[in-house]
């Protein structure tokens, strides 16, 4: 039967500024005093971020070896990984593990600042600064694959540390990139071309160079912290913010067969992409959601929104949202923009909803209280520069 490849979600790992595991988020966005936002607005002043909660480091990754060899994304994603293993019962479980395929979003390897301090003192000083640069690129620089191979380093890690080891792919690409991972691993399941996955990802944010990096691009925001929306009334803007989130995504009769109990269905899920020109991301989220129109109810439905804050994108996508006239959400506003692990972040805050029943308070001024009780939850996305993204969230 067609029901038995739907795709479920079985476990959630899920850590962030907002604590480790999902019941430590739950309770963050249900604080009943309303909701405080984690940010650290002095350690990379002017720019706020969302900071990674403190983490018993051993609870996923036993061997200190294993610790010390990876930078701070690999073990925040290897971390999470493990949560969503846990969550799922499979943690251990060779046989699973041995079939399990995995998809992971990730970006590229970070910096070493003590290298690059060096060379940007010594270069201006150099009597031939191009055979110093080239010098000590080659001597002073720690082995590494070639920059596009190092996002596979967190797969290898998970596989090392879980012994996930069925197949295994790595997809680039910031926020498009976490929701192209989950359309694949459900396109997958119902073409019974497998019945258990891992997707996810992880960002570390606390990172000078990254903020050097979308600082020149003119997408962060230097102000005092504000919500999502709340930016866009001064030229809108990205907090960034450390998250690992990984999914195990399971057909529903390989959940059942062995016994666990779902999460959340994820009913429909599509991505895209365009040149942004004015209107281009709404015409594919209008398609998106047409697709998925026949399972809408709007009296119990809510959007968990990806809005990054980034002017031009955030206008478009919260227009369209208000379209819709559904109480909506923004996740960024609580866990900040964290580019690949984005998405599935929406998609385990939407499954939690979905699992309770209701939708969590307003993160901010801008966002209104949900009435009802919620059945399903539809994530969307539009990423800061590329990728729009939609997915409904119903009960199992």
């Amino acid at each position: 039967m067609a029901r038995d490849r739907d795709a479920l979600i079985t476990g959630i790992g899920l850590i962030s500024c907002l604590g480790e595991g999902p019941d430590a988020h739950w309770a963050a966005l249900n604080d009943p005093a309303g909701f405080h936002p984690v940010v650290d607005t002095t350690t990379f002043a002017p720019f706020p971020v969302h900071p990674m909660a403190p983490l018993e480091l051993d609870r996923q990754i036993p061997k200190r070896g294993d610790q010390r060899q990876m930078e701070a994304w690999q073990r925040i994603g290897t971390y999470a990984a493990g949560q969503a293993l846990d969550a799922a019962g499979i943690k251990g479980d060779a046989a699973l593990l041995g079939r399990m395929d995995m998809i992971v979003a990730a970006g590229g390897g970070e910096r070493d600042y003590t290298v690059d301090e060096a060379l940007l003192s010594g270069l201006p000083k150099a009597a031939d600064p191009g055979a110093y640069l080239n010098e000590h690129l080659q001597g002073d620089l720690r082995p590494t694959l070639f920059l596009a191979q190092l996002s596979n380093l967190l797969a290898g890690n998970i596989s090392i540390v879980h012994g996930v080891t069925g197949s295994s792919r790595t997809l680039m690409g910031e926020e498009a990139s976490g929701a192209d991972g989950l359309r694949i691993a459900c396109a997958r399941i119902a073409a019974s071309q497998g019945d258990l996955f891992l997707v996810g990802g992880s960002y570390n944010a606390q990172r000078p160079d990254i903020l050097v990096h979308y600082e020149m691009g003119g997408t962060l925001w230097k102000r005092p912290f504000a919500g999502v929306w709340e930016r866009q009334a001064h030229g809108g803007g990205m907090v960034l913010g450390s998250v690992g989130c990984f999914l195990v995504i399971e057909s529903r009769s390989h959940a059942a067969a062995r016994g666990v109990q779902p999460v959340a269905h994820i009913a429909a899920i599509k991505t895209d992409r365009c040149a942004r020109a004015p209107g281009e991301a709404t015409a594919n989220a209008t398609r998106q959601l047409a697709a998925a129109s026949a399972r809408l109810d709007p009296a119990t439905t809510a959007v968990i929104s990806g809005a990054s804050g980034v002017a031009a994108a955030t206008r478009e996508e919260q227009a369209f949202i208000a379209g819709l006239g559904l109480p909506a959400r923004a996740a960024a506003t609580a866990l900040g923009q964290s580019m690949e692990p984005s998405f599935p972040a929406s998609v385990a805050l939407a499954a939690l909803a979905v699992r309770h029943g209701r939708l969590f308070g307003p993160l901010e001024a801008a966002e209104a209280p949900m009435a009802t009780g919620l059945r399903q939850a539809m994530v969307t996305s539009w990423g800061h520069w590329r990728g729009e993204a939609l997915a409904l969230i119903e009960p199992a």
